[in-house]
């Protein structure tokens, strides 16, 4: 079925750990998802950082990434993101450097200000509770290591140093979209768990966009969760599924729940509220899923769709992945100015 409008599609993938599942279960699923993405030509898979959560593996994420980039051959891999202020930038300009110099022109590297768990992760962290303020400096700072400019006299980042490594900013507020725009940065929204501000950010970065050495014009990504079956009953069942156990996990962490339990939580006034993280949510065959997602780029401005797809199941999530792409016949990214 093809479309009568391609828009680049991408990936996050959480390298979710599944009920009965390891991580290495985890792993083995993020590869076979990466390569699935290539060959249906999705134009890049990010994998983010996330520190104490029992279901998602992607806490060392420039090791992930190197594990599936060694997988794969050719699709772009990155962070989405790194949440910088757990890291010092001349160690994230070295990772990523690494990475760049293994496998040339597919590293992108997504930054975030946001810690990533918990007050006591942040402690076991050892992460500054002011660390967050010096984000804007901490991007430039790493840019300019990437670059081979280094801002501190004598300290350069080997690997890094002239790799380029393209940058992009995550957000879920009015500061990301600003902090992108002033910086001349592709922005990245979290509207797949954080909807409420998608609008009003994107407008405010194309407003206040200035152009850069990496990009010429505005470029916004958004992120939505899709389930796409065969059957629409399916796909409704799926996301169902997955909004109880979201919310399970949310309310009550390390808790095994019965079908039953997990339902009530989410009827909750609680549950509810958890729920609507995931407002942006396309579910149902291919011809619902592509409306729904047309509607959702012309209504938000979006010039690139990053796509998590979170079924119980890795089959049901290849499957959603293969339907998904047939639906939009996804074209992947060859603008210089985001490679």
């Amino acid at each position: 079925m093809s479309a009568s409008r391609s828009i680049p599609l991408s990936l996050l993938d959480l390298a979710i750990i599944g009920r009965g599942q390891t991580a290495s279960d985890a792993f083995a699923s993020s590869v076979a998802t990466a390569q699935r993405a290539e060959a249906l030509g999705y134009a890049r898979v990010w994998y983010a950082e996330h520190h104490n959560m029992a279901s998602i593996a992607s806490s060392a994420t420039s090791v992930l990434i190197a594990h599936v980039a060694a997988h794969t051959s050719t699709i772009r891999l990155g962070a989405g993101g790194v949440m910088l202020p757990n890291h010092a930038p001349l160690t994230i300009a070295e990772q990523f450097g690494t990475l760049a110099t293994l496998h040339p022109g597919r590293i992108d590297l997504g930054l975030g200000r946001a810690p990533g768990s918990d007050q006591n992760t942040l402690r076991a962290l050892r992460r500054d509770a002011r660390s967050s303020d010096r984000f804007p400096d901490d991007v430039l700072e790493l840019q300019a290591f990437l670059r081979g400019e280094s801002r501190i006299p004598g300290v350069a980042a080997v690997p890094g140093a002239g790799t380029n490594v393209p940058l992009y900013i995550l957000g879920s507020s009015l500061f990301g979209a600003r902090l992108a725009a002033m910086l001349g940065l592709p922005y990245a929204f979290a509207s797949h768990f954080a909807p409420a501000a998608l609008l009003d950010a994107v407008e405010v970065y194309r407003r206040e966009f200035v152009p850069s050495e990496q990009l010429r014009e505005p470029h916004v990504i958004a992120g939505v969760n899709v389930i796409v079956a065969d059957d629409a009953d399916d796909a409704v069942e799926q996301f169902e599924s997955v909004a109880r156990w979201r919310v399970a996990r949310f309310v009550a962490p390390g808790r095994e729940l019965t079908d039953d339990e997990a339902e009530a939580l989410l009827q909750s006034p609680q549950g509810r509220q958890i729920a609507q993280m995931m407002h942006y949510t396309a579910a149902g065959d291919q011809t619902a899923v592509r409306a729904y997602l047309d509607e959702f780029v012309a209504r938000a401005g979006v010039d690139e769709l990053m796509t998590v797809h979170p079924s119980p199941t890795l089959e049901q999530r290849l499957r959603s992945i293969d339907l998904l792409a047939d639906a939009f016949d996804p074209v992947t990214l060859s603008s210089p100015s985001l490679s």
